[in-house]
């Protein structure tokens, strides 16, 4: 290797050493700046190229989506999704591409010049003190005279030191320069080797990938070849078919429409029709919507209508077993037909003769079919199907029966409420069972053990495979695993118990549901009220029928009460319409069976379940409030759900207080016909009298309330045909589906049930 300074002319200290030393001192400082500019520009290139990814990640999730939004193309679709997938390789590959340029140009180069270049600068600085420091001494030799002796010794002692002092520092200073010069060959070739290589690996991947890719490209190619000639034929289909349909004359045909009972999709009819407004101005036309023409349909027996085609649908009739159809000639408007129902009346009007004569045809095979249908079922599946939820069996396997409008199972309802999509006893996902007394979902494991507790305890049904009433939906998602889990595991971290897992044993599960439930070890104790317990408020008592409030203040002040709780239920009443009240203004220690007692006045189901886990008597008795039960204050509270919480945990529907009214009673005097309906299904006696020896029949009747005096009529006729025709407990087989009528108004329209407004019918 060719030197680029002479280590002999180093020692010469000759005029060739000094040029040369200068000439690399001069080709070091223009490298450094060389090596900056590179470093530099790659630093700009690597940040393009990390903008240029970015953005074909950008590109590449936009053909991606455009793919998904193609779904009903499979050719799009696939071909799309394989191309986005390449388009990623090569962005992965551009990734690498550029991580490799930061290591083998910016890194690597930076390095030399921070740590070589700068060690030569620091060698250049002392070589050049030395040589300055040798400069100096020589000139002081020079000068000493002759007849000094002792400064011509110290002047020639100096030199010599600093001489050696010159050699040693010029040896070491031309080998760091021969040095570097040789590190600086290998630097920069292996630098600039390294990220070539980088760019043939980044063509090769692209060269290999986009070569198993060609096939393909070349297939779809034809593919699309074939595409055009089929569209352009398609077209010219089209284009004569236009050509025919618009010589055809319109002017007096009437849209084609037909019925089928058969039909393979359920939907017996469909077409557009107006609909009269159900309010008391019974108008065609509304400010909001200037016509009121909506699509309907006969589906399921029901008669059905939405607005547009993803709106979900309003059932106009429930059953159509119950209806009838007649023609309208006595008002102003032409083609007008009306359905009728025991609780309403629909008027609608088609477009034309021809198309009233086909609805009406429909609705009426309509009617026969649902009654052939419902005549050949076993006796034994109305039963099964017709159950009760106390008495149901626990492993049902009938179908869910939802309404078809719902478009949404009892699972995912009740999956809705927080901590639900999990075990409440030991966490597992995705579980399918309940307990609808504890108002909590379950695995399947622990629902076995549930159910051997014995229904005292918990009542457990299956949330896909048996019925569900709307009133123990509504129950379910009222409570949930998390409040119910804040009750029965309000001390477990303070008595360091472990709550067992989904893949723990089934002896550890049983214990711990047994001790939690049974034996309610981790409830908190003593039995403290406090306003800043988090759980779900009652409900607002807005939301109660309007007259509601003032029935249950009248009723509350019975003549000869001397209730203290009646005047702070009153209270409450008066005071908290529209709020979201709590039951308590500070922490106490309070009877349970008051806790229950206030909580199912104002609603509060999450109040109501943790005074039974302390123990407190669900028919409990306020000897100071007329002898009422917690079932009579739900009812005075107009709550549906807390009466179905009540009467699943064990309360007596037939208790009566002191004025000898039970709760079918006071909810025939407020007019709950959803609580009346309710008591019925749970065998209340319609027979019991008051102190004024009026049954709730006759307080019915008194009131003017319609639907109620139907349904207590029913229930009547119901008793009477089962005890001389020996039926079972269902009885016939109408009165229950009228009974399931009332029940899903009541949840899901309880406007409709109300005598005491009148609201107008809302699309």
């Amino acid at each position: 290797m060719k030197l680029t300074v002479d280590f002999e002319e180093c020692l010469k200290d000759s005029p060739r050493f000094r040029a040369a030393i200068e000439e690399a001192e001069g080709d070091f400082t223009e490298l450094e700046l060389k090596l900056e500019k590179i470093v530099k520009l790659c630093a700009g290139m690597i940040d393009a190229g990390k903008n240029f990814c970015n953005a074909n990640k950008q590109f590449v999730n936009g053909i991606r989506e455009l793919a998904q939004q193609s779904t009903k193309d499979e050719v799009i679709e696939n071909s799309l999704m394989r191309f986005s997938e390449s388009l990623q390789e090569m962005v992965n590959f551009h990734t690498i591409l550029f991580d490799q340029a930061q290591r083998s140009i910016k890194l690597q180069l930076q390095t030399f010049v921070k740590d070589d270049l700068r060690k030569f600068k620091d060698a250049k600085k002392q070589f050049d003190k030395v040589s300055e420091e040798k400069e100096n001494a020589l000139v002081k030799n020079a000068q000493v005279q002759r007849n000094k002796q002792h400064e011509m010794e110290e002047a020639t002692n100096i030199l010599t030191a600093t001489r050696k002092c010159f050699r040693h520092i010029a040896l070491d200073y031309v080998l760091q320069i021969n040095v570097l010069q040789s590190k600086r060959r290998s630097e920069v070739l292996k630098s600039m080797l390294s990220f070539m290589y980088a760019h043939l690996t980044f063509f090769h991947q692209g060269y290999d990938l986009f070569m198993e890719l060609e096939p393909y490209m070349k297939e779809l190619g034809a593919q699309l070849d074939q595409l055009v000639v089929d569209a352009a034929k398609e077209k010219r289909d089209m284009e004569q078919k236009h050509s025919t349909i618009q010589q055809k004359d319109f002017s007096s045909d009437d849209p084609k429409i037909e019925f089928n009972i058969d039909a393979a999709n359920g939907i017996v009819m469909e077409g557009y029709l107006y609909k009269r407004a159900s309010n008391a101005f019974k108008t065609w036309n509304r400010k909001k919507t200037p016509h009121i023409r909506r699509w309907f349909s006969i589906q399921n027996n029901q008669l059905v209508y939405q607005k547009k085609f993803k709106d979900n649908l309003t059932v106009v009739v429930d059953d159509l077993r119950l209806c009838t159809v007649k023609p309208c000639e006595d008002i102003e408007r032409r083609f007008c037909f009306e359905v009728v129902s025991p609780t309403k009346s629909c008027m609608l009007q088609a477009d034309s003769e021809k198309i009233r004569q086909v609805w009406i045809k429909a609705v009426q095979a309509s009617i026969a079919t649902a009654y052939k249908e419902k005549g050949e079922e076993s006796y034994a599946e109305k039963l099964d199907r017709r159950s009760s939820p106390s008495t149901s069996s626990l492993d049902s396997g009938s179908e869910l029966r939802e309404r078809p409008v719902k478009g949404e199972s009892a699972l995912q309802r009740v999956e809705c409420i927080a901590g639900n999509t999990n075990c409440c006893d030991c966490g597992q996902s995705d579980p399918r069972w309940a307990s609808i007394n504890l108002g909590i979902t379950l695995c399947i494991e622990c629902s076995g053990i549930h159910r051997s507790l014995g229904v005292h305890f918990s009542k457990v049904r299956s949330l896909t495979l048996d019925s569900w009433e709307p009133e123990l939906l509504k129950l379910m998602c009222a409570l949930g695993n998390n409040v119910i889990n804040g009750i029965y595991e309000a001390q477990v971290d303070e008595m360091h118990f472990k709550k067992p897992n989904a893949g723990d044993s089934r002896l550890e599960k049983e214990s711990w549901i047994k001790a939690k439930y049974v034996e309610k070890k981790f409830i908190q104790k003593p039995y403290r009220i406090s306003p800043s317990k988090e759980r779900p408020q009652a409900l607002p008592l807005s939301s109660q029928p309007e007259g509601t409030a003032e029935k249950s203040s009248k009723f509350l002040s019975i003549p000869g009460s001397t209730s203290k709780i009646s005047e702070i239920l009153e209270a409450s009443i008066r005071e908290g319409g529209g709020r979201n009240a709590s039951i308590f203004d500070e922490e106490k220690i309070i009877s349970p069976g008051l806790q229950l007692y206030k909580a199912a006045h104002v609603r509060s189901l999450p109040d109501m379940a943790e005074a039974l886990a302390h123990g407190a008597d669900v028919n409990w008795v306020n000897a100071e409030d007329n002898k009422a039960t917690p079932l009579i204050q739900a009812v005075l509270g107009g709550s549906l759900v807390a009466c179905e919480f009540l009467l699943q945990n064990g309360a007596d529907v037939n208790h009566r207080d002191c004025h000898g009214r039970g709760p079918l009673h006071h909810a025939t005097i407020l007019g709950h016909t959803g609580q009346v309906c309710l008591f019925l299904k749970r065998g209340a006696d319609q027979g019991a009298l008051d102190e004024g020896m009026k049954d709730p029949l006759t307080i019915a009747i008194e009131a003017a309330n319609a639907d109620i005096v139907t349904l207590l009529r029913l229930a009547k006729m119901n008793d009477e045909m089962r005890e001389s025709e020996g039926l079972g407990q269902s009885g016939d087989a109408t009165y229950q589906d009228i009974f399931r009528d009332f029940s899903h108004m009541a949840s899901h329209n309880p406007e409709i049930l109300n005598r005491f407004q009148r609201k107008s019918e809302t699309d």
